[in-house]
């Protein structure tokens, strides 16, 4: 198994994330996409997405499990970091299995 290092700051960590979600039914909508922009800049954005393109589900979570573990996030940042990603699951109007299973999983790691 391969461990991975990052070395993202929360708002890079906050971005890949909800780029997972956004992929978690393999179909990534335009508001999807739309809403983690607005709520990072084009640059980290674009930083983010090439190296979230380059990783499968395993590596992704991995990664993600890694930085959370790194920063110290207080309740109410994890809060909100879970309404966030509800937020994007809502976003297309649609919430799949995937989508729904993916929430389990992060919530399993975030908490």
């Amino acid at each position: 198994m391969k461990t991975y290092e990052t070395q993202w700051s929360k708002a890079e960590l906050k971005t890949y994330i909800l780029m997972l979600c956004a992929k978690a039914d393999n179909l990534e909508t335009e508001e999807e996409i739309a809403l983690i922009k607005k709520k990072t800049s084009e640059e980290m954005f674009e930083k983010m997405y090439r190296e979230f393109q380059n990783d499968d589900e395993d590596e992704s979570l991995e990664k993600i499990q890694d930085a959370l573990e790194r920063h110290q996030y207080s309740e109410l940042e994890l809060c909100e970091l879970k309404n966030e990603i509800q937020q994007l699951f809502a976003a297309d109007r649609k919430v799949p299995m995937a989508e729904s299973n993916l929430g389990r999983i992060l919530e399993n790691i975030i908490y």
